[in-house]
């Protein structure tokens, strides 16, 4: 009986998705253009909670979840860690929109973090004190500065199978 528990136990863990985090230098080694990095899945490493004050008219609506904060209706949008998310555009070279919404393109912006690795994370309009403000959609977000932790995740097993063949060009000189 303790073998067939150890053998599924082996089995499950082996099934799970190891993720790695996005990196500058993974970016770079894999060398892929936008329209191929559209393709790759992106996960979410920890959640991202995105908060906004509504006016009245607005609170009719609104997506995501509506919470009475200091007598203020509140928009709140969580993002849960392990979400996965698509490449929509890139506005830079080392930015990505993010998306992590079937239903509609609201997009997050991630680029490279140098204190972290270079980690992509979670870019924000501004950061001061704890809060920090974020475009999402055609709305801005206040979030906390702890989101600004949450990076992109992949899973480089599906990496694993795809074979680069990469050829340099040595030049071509003029014949005298």
């Amino acid at each position: 009986m303790r073998a067939l528990i150890l053998l599924l136990c082996i089995v499950a863990l082996s099934s799970c998705k190891s993720l790695t985090p996005f990196t500058q230098d993974l970016y770079a080694d894999l060398d892929m253009s936008e329209e191929e990095l559209k393709h790759v899945q992106f996960y979410l490493s920890k959640d991202i909670i995105l908060y906004r004050a509504l006016s009245a008219s607005e609170a009719e609506v609104t997506k995501g979840k509506i919470k009475l904060k200091k007598g203020q209706k509140v928009q709140e949008i969580v993002i849960r860690q392990g979400t996965p998310g698509v490449l929509m555009f890139m506005p830079k070279e080392d930015r990505f929109a993010i998306s992590f919404e079937s239903e509609n393109d609201d997009f997050l912006m991630f680029g490279p973090n140098k204190k972290l690795s270079q980690k992509y994370t979670l870019l924000g309009k501004s950061w001061e004190g704890r809060i920090g403000e974020v475009t999402y959609g055609d709305q801005v977000y206040q979030t906390s500065t702890k989101n600004a932790l949450a990076a992109l995740m992949v899973d480089l097993s599906k990496f694993k199978n795809t074979k680069i063949t990469r050829k340099t060009a040595g030049g071509r000189k003029v014949s005298e």
